[in-house]
């Protein structure tokens, strides 16, 4: 939506830690990850990432051209009455360009704020604020397809070109070459499919950001990991009852 009549009620804006997160990453891999598994001296393969399409260029509302990206089969959605990845991007976009919507989000010096918006076809929507300095840590969206721009400021994006086993590990060794960064400035955005891997954060030491994404179907959970080096492990599953 593109109206600030798509934002809930005031009492829908929030500040925590644990807020749905934005997506999104590049080109597919050569490499492969290995998993250890939760039960001892199995392995489970990890698949990469099919190549990725990339969507044409429109205007932002800064003047400033708007680059984004969508996974591969982006004309496909998450169900037969579910909205495109093409859909999404289009619908973030345009909440994005629209400075009224975007300059009514309230904003917190210290933690990220959001508001919920009607999203396309059933999907879920948040325009999201981030201080300097924060960030999402490692997440991914389970089985919801989505996409996000950046409405305000820059954001960085570094997430895994690779498609992770969806149980039956707890650790995982990452393979060399599986690493993608970007940073996404006003008016750039990235679509993503399912199960993807990333962190988003907010590197300016002075600078807020906005952002605005989309789901579909609505989150189930987010699988939220730790990293240390080329180690990825899960830490906890979250419900929509813990960021809504």
């Amino acid at each position: 939506m593109s109206s600030a009549s798509s934002v809930t009620s005031a009492s829908s804006v929030s500040s925590a830690s644990s807020v749905p997160s934005a997506s999104a990453v590049g080109s597919a891999p050569s490499a492969v990850s290995s998993a250890s598994s939760a039960v001892a001296g199995a392995s489970v393969p990890v698949h990469p990432v099919p190549p990725v399409a990339t969507a044409p260029a429109t205007p932002s509302g800064t003047g400033a051209p708007s680059r984004s990206t969508a996974s591969s089969g982006s004309t496909a959605s998450s169900g037969s009455d579910g909205p495109t990845l093409t859909e999404l991007l289009d619908f973030v976009r345009r909440v994005a360009n629209d400075p009224a919507l975007v300059a009514s989000l309230p904003l917190d010096p210290e933690t990220r704020t959001w508001v919920r918006l009607e999203g396309p076809s059933g999907s879920e929507a948040w325009l999201i604020g981030w201080p300097p300095g924060t960030g999402t840590g490692w997440h991914d969206h389970a089985e919801s397809i989505g996409a996000f721009t950046t409405a305000a400021g820059t954001l960085q994006e570094h997430s895994l070109a690779a498609r992770l086993p969806t149980d039956g590990w707890k650790t995982l060794e990452l393979s060399e070459g599986i690493d993608r960064s970007r940073e996404l400035l006003t008016g750039q955005g990235r679509a993503f499919g399912r199960h993807h891997v990333h962190e988003v954060l907010n590197g300016s030491t002075a600078e807020h950001a906005v952002s605005v994404h989309a789901y579909y179907p609505p989150l189930p959970q987010i699988r939220r990991y730790s990293r240390s080096g080329a180690v990825l492990r899960l830490e906890q599953t979250e419900r929509p009852q813990d960021w809504q």
